[in-house]
């Protein structure tokens, strides 16, 4: 039986079977000594360690992790960001892991979720392959060079970075207005030149949607930092890729979320593998999240039609200060 045939409760069924098969192998192959130690080299902040010597079991806090990233992937759906961008400063900020860990598991939440969604947004022609190329060459080869950069700063600096970025962030979710069809009078030379238009079907309408692009130097100028920061802090990209895809370049909305999507399947590949031959990408954190993210998300799409998106919205904004400051405080050290 194809998986598009079987119902919510039997696909939910099937990812918490897989989950806790992978669970049990990862812990079976590593031995309970060195996911002990794995996990006790994330340091709270009062300088306490995870593992044998506090008496927490091995599989309390991947337990944990998995019912809180349950309900972060509801939370994502319902206001509209992706699971990435909440991950990294909430578990950086309320869970005793060290952030190479959580950054490492991170770019696997999201390259998980871009993933799932590439092949259907391709299909329908909600990303173009034309708009997304020339942004994830430079976005990836950026993203390589940001994990490199994250890797090699002191903790506490990255820390102060990336409560900075998580803060401008939630300022930009407050501010942004998103335009479904910007006007583009003219393409410019080089957005020709690489082919930037296109058209799709408006499912919601039923009529051909006719897009281009113009101001192409500068948005690719600016994917130089976004590729750059997504590798540093393990986060997706989609809360940059969107507003200059659509605010400043002149994709339509539905083209720049798709585009976006799919370019963080290219974009957090080349960040992630920097993150696993360094080590800091551990089973027991990468699986809950991402099986707790997708089951959440399945949730936040039935939760959708009856939520008030405006009150989500603002609430989201709300934690993502809270955890920007803590960040900040972290690195700060106190």
């Amino acid at each position: 039986m194809k998986m598009d045939h079987l119902r919510l409760p039997a696909k939910i069924a099937l990812f918490v079977l897989v989950g806790v098969l992978l669970l049990a192998a990862a812990a079976y192959a590593s031995g309970n000594d060195t996911v002990a130690t794995a996990m006790a080299s994330a340091t709270a902040p009062d300088g306490a360690h995870l593992g044998p010597d506090t008496g927490v079991p091995w599989w309390v806090w991947p337990t944990v992790l998995l019912f809180f990233c349950f309900i972060l992937g509801i939370i994502a759906v319902l206001a509209g960001v992706g699971g990435g961008v909440l991950y990294v400063p909430l578990v950086s900020g309320f869970f005793p892991f060290h952030l190479d860990f959580v950054r490492g598991a991170g770019l696997m939440v999201a390259l998980a979720g871009a993933l799932a969604a590439g092949p259907g947004l391709l299909k329908r022609n909600f990303a173009s392959l034309r708009l997304a190329l020339p942004v994830a060459l430079i976005a990836s080869s950026c993203a390589i060079v940001g994990a490199y950069l994250g890797m090699a700063l002191p903790t506490n600096v990255v820390q102060l970075c990336l409560g900075g970025t998580i803060v401008f962030i939630a300022g930009l979710l407050l501010v942004s207005k998103n335009t479904a069809h910007p006007v583009v009078t003219k393409q410019d030379a080089l957005s020709v030149a690489l082919g930037m238009d296109g058209a799709y079907r408006d499912p919601a309408t039923g009529e051909l949607v006719q897009w281009k692009t113009h101001h192409t130097l500068p948005g690719l100028l600016l994917f130089i930092i976004i590729g750059v920061m997504a590798g540093m802090f393990g986060l997706g990209a989609g809360w940059a890729n969107v507003p200059v895809l659509n605010l400043l370049m002149g994709a339509p909305l539905k083209v720049a979320v798709g585009t976006s999507k799919f370019l963080l399947s290219i974009t957090d590949t080349s960040a992630a593998w920097v993150y696993l031959n360094r080590g800091c990408v551990i089973p027991l954190m990468a699986i809950p999240s991402i099986v707790g993210l997708m089951l959440g998300s399945f949730v936040g799409v039935r939760l959708l039609a009856k939520a008030k998106p405006t009150f989500i919205r603002y609430m989201v904004i709300g934690v993502l200060l809270l955890a920007g400051g803590k960040a900040l405080m972290k690195g700060l050290g106190i």
